[in-house]
């Protein structure tokens, strides 16, 4: 029997799932036909790859190697048809972008308006998601560029520092009881009397804040958690609490102030995740192009 591409889907969604059940389920086929299929496949290969001795179905140790193989054979060719179909004078194109959410409340709106401008043709796919995940989704080719911060990466991820980013204080426009004037920092210690709506312990951002606050010995009160920079801005804009962001989240918004911290939270530097062995189409290249444009334009600190 000569191998073909379905056969290899078939077998990685079962090791997905454990089961042929629901992995027939997925792949919209009947059981019987995807039993059929991977026993073609292990007399093919002339080995076992399925273990269906017990109540889930799992790989054998040869089924484990075939699998790792197939899986990027499969993400190759996925990578060469988008080669072939790439246009390199951008008339159409594709991009898949993950993004840490911080990134939604300042960057991305910016950076999609200018791509559309100048490249109507592409199409942008957007996802947020911790960096992790970036990074492990860039390893699986599920995404082509990736906009996170710098630290240490997984083998296989190449950087590039875009900008430093610079958190403070963001309040409702305007100076509130209790802030300081307009350019004038606000001493940590006096975090600890402010009412506090802050993101959720799932950001990075929230630890990076608490890690701060704790090292000059605050406690703050926090009012709110909220699992979004946008529902942050919105609760800061209508109420007298203040929060902790990026001071870049407040250039397009006018109904918000930045209120620098004394000392000032560590800076971070924000860069442009990639796969080092990934093939960089026309519009990947484009968009970098265009990021390092609009990071020097808006004035953002270099790395």
């Amino acid at each position: 029997m000569a191998l073909e591409l379905r056969h290899l889907r078939y077998l990685i969604a079962v090791a997905e799932h454990g089961s042929f059940t629901r992995a027939a389920e997925e792949l919209r086929i009947s059981q019987p036909t995807l039993s059929q299929q991977v026993r073609q496949l292990e007399r093919t290969v002339g080995v076992q790859l399925l273990d269906r001795s017990g109540r889930a179905v799992r790989l054998t140790d040869a089924g484990a190697t075939y699998v790792h193989y197939a899986r990027g054979a499969l993400r190759d060719l996925a990578a060469a048809e988008r080669a072939v179909t790439d246009l390199a004078d951008l008339s159409r194109g594709h991009l898949r972008l993950a993004l840490t959410p911080t990134f939604s409340a300042y960057l991305v709106g910016p950076l999609t308006a200018e791509l559309h401008t100048a490249h109507p043709g592409i199409t942008l796919e957007v996802r947020e998601m911790p960096q992790d995940r970036i990074e492990a989704g860039l390893l699986a080719d599920e995404h082509d560029l990736g906009l996170a911060f710098h630290g240490p990466h997984p083998p296989g991820i190449a950087a590039t520092p875009l900008f430093t980013e610079t958190l403070g204080l963001v309040t409702a426009a305007g100076t509130g009881a209790g802030s300081p004037p307009a350019g004038a920092a606000l001493p940590v210690r006096d975090l600890a009397e402010r009412r506090l709506a802050l993101l959720g312990g799932d950001f990075a951002t929230r630890g990076h804040v608490d890690a701060y606050l704790a090292a000059h010995g605050v406690r703050p009160h926090v009012a709110v958690e909220a699992n979004s920079v946008q529902a942050l801005t919105e609760i800061v804009r209508r109420t007298s609490l203040a929060t902790v962001l990026p001071e870049a989240v407040t250039h397009d918004h006018p109904y918000l102030r930045p209120v620098p911290l004394e000392p000032a939270l560590p800076p971070r530097t924000v860069t442009l995740l990639r796969r080092e062995s990934a093939y960089e189409s026309a519009a990947a290249r484009a968009f970098t192009g265009l990021t390092r444009r609009l990071v020097h334009a808006r004035g953002y600190p270099p790395a």
